[in-house]
């Protein structure tokens, strides 16, 4: 991965590989580059807080513009924890990405096929996952939740996925959790957590491998540790933005 800066908004660029007829590409969003003010500042891609609609409708502009995709190109879906997929075969109409308060429906993941279309997902801890092979790509919302429900494996079958990159989230120096966390993962086997302090992404990778997926890149880059670059929900105590992070088929 590396750091990319457009008109001064910074995000984390991957190369996935193959995927469908061209290459699969994920963009990992930070907190930079946009109009919001604190505590939101200042790329806040999330509606679902008490920021201005307007700086987000503008940061989502910037978002898209950086990356280089058209904003009504960009599918979205409420997130709710879940392991849910949406199938997108064209634009969303109206765009929710474009037009917030436009109905969503509840998914925690995307899948594409062919070049033209980005999901995004939103993450302030969670983890975005995008995956690649020859069905297209995935981008995926990665809670504990979605994670121990099944969204890699349904993901990686979407896509037939043969790579992934598994972008910035809350890490292991810093996510503590509870027993019924640690108990949900305990069939991946030792050293996914030290005591209460959970690994998330190496949950991530070990659920890849286990979904046949073999190549895998991480940012390993910590959300709560890095406040001027990413927001983190558990660090701000709820109050914060959300990053935007996409993947797409550049053909």
């Amino acid at each position: 991965m590396e750091w990319n800066e457009t008109d001064g908004v910074r995000w984390l660029r991957a190369d996935l590989g193959p995927a469908a007829e061209g290459r699969g590409i994920v963009g990992f969003g930070s907190r930079v580059g946009g109009v919001s003010e604190a505590p939101y500042d200042s790329l806040n891609i999330g509606v679902l807080t008490d920021d201005a609609d307007a700086a987000v409708v503008e940061n989502r502009r910037r978002l898209a513009a950086a990356v280089g995709v058209d904003p009504p190109d960009v599918p979205i879906g409420l997130q709710v924890h879940k392991a849910d997929l949406a199938i997108h075969a064209g634009r969303q109409e109206p765009s929710p990405f474009v037009e917030p308060g436009t109905a969503l429906e509840e998914v925690d993941g995307h899948v594409v096929r062919h070049a033209g279309l980005a999901p995004l997902v939103l993450t302030a801890d969670c983890l975005p996952v995008a995956l690649a092979g020859p069905g297209g790509v995935a981008m995926l919302h990665c809670g504990w939740r979605g994670l121990a429900a099944g969204i890699v494996a349904r993901g990686a079958e979407g896509v037939e996925a043969t790579s992934a990159a598994i972008g910035p989230g809350i890490g292991p120096c810093c996510y503590e959790v509870g027993p019924e966390v640690l108990d949900a993962f305990a069939d991946l086997g030792e050293g996914i957590a030290d005591g209460r302090l959970l690994d998330l992404p190496e949950v991530a990778r070990r659920l890849l491998a286990r979904a046949g997926v073999e190549r895998v890149e991480s940012a390993g880059l910590c959300t709560f540790c890095e406040p001027e670059l990413f927001f983190s929900h558990r660090r701000d105590h709820g109050v914060t933005g959300r990053m935007g992070n996409l993947a797409w088929i550049e053909s």
